[in-house]
């Protein structure tokens, strides 16, 4: 009698591609999940976390997370700062060009010795040694010099006009019979230059000038030398900015 012949069990395969979806949606559930309780309280440092946690969840790829953040940081500029930028940058580049036009009035007169220009916190400085202005201990500008004074005149012209500051100063030698002080003295001579100044050029009005004088507490050199005392009598012209470093407007601070 023919023995029937045995059938082979078949190993019973289970069907596991639902895992995959299944894991995906999950995750995308998680990741809703902390999108909306992120959401409910915006904070810099909890989006940093949760975008360190997504990129380890989704092996390193770049989270959306990382791009900025939907409120300005305290930090952050505000949209105003590139225009106010370009207007200090721009008033900045202007008073640039005022100095090279004195420059060049400078190098024009061959007075290199006598006249100097600084860019400065506080403005464009321009200092003149007060001997090719004045006598010693005299006030009055020197007839020789006041076309040159002129000259000057018409380069500080500007539109809109800019605020302009005077100031004299002297050693420490005292100033002599016409004055009683040195404090004086540097005073008269701010203001003769000033009044020049003006009388030289319509353009320039009075509303924009003023004159001080600080003697000699405000030395640049020592006084125990005659080429230091020289360097302390001085005039110095300060035209000052339209615009602060801020972007605000510049206040007067003749």
């Amino acid at each position: 009698m023919a023995k029937k012949a045995k059938k082979k069990k078949h190993d019973e395969h289970i069907d596991e591609s639902w895992l995959v979806p299944y894991a995906d949606i999950l995750t995308l559930l998680l990741a809703v999940f902390i999108i909306l309780f992120a959401s409910s309280s915006v904070d810099q440092e909890k989006l940093d976390r949760m975008s360190a946690v997504f990129n380890q969840v989704f092996e390193g790829g770049t989270s959306f997370l990382e791009q900025p953040a939907p409120v300005p940081t305290p930090n952050a500029d505000s949209d105003q700062t590139p225009q106010q930028n370009s207007a200090y940058l721009k008033d900045q580049q202007e008073l640039a060009a005022i100095k090279d036009s004195v420059d060049n009035f400078i190098a024009v007169n061959e007075m290199e010795e006598q006249f100097a220009t600084e860019m400065t916190d506080e403005g464009l400085l321009v200092t003149i040694r007060d001997s090719i202005l004045f006598d010693p201990g005299q006030a009055t500008i020197k007839p020789e010099y006041i076309p040159i004074a002129k000259e000057l005149a018409d380069v500080l012209v500007s539109n809109p006009p800019r605020n302009i500051v005077i100031t004299g100063h002297t050693d420490n030698v005292p100033a002599g019979p016409n004055f009683s002080s040195n404090l004086e003295l540097s005073l008269m001579r701010a203001s003769n230059f000033y009044m020049v100044l003006l009388d030289s050029n319509s353009q320039l009005k009075s509303e924009n000038f003023s004159a001080k004088g600080y003697g000699e507490n405000r030395a640049i050199a020592p006084n125990d030398t005659a080429e230091g005392r020289a360097q302390n009598r001085r005039v110095e012209v300060l035209i000052q900015p339209l615009v602060t470093e801020d972007g605000s407007e510049a206040k007067n601070t003749q």
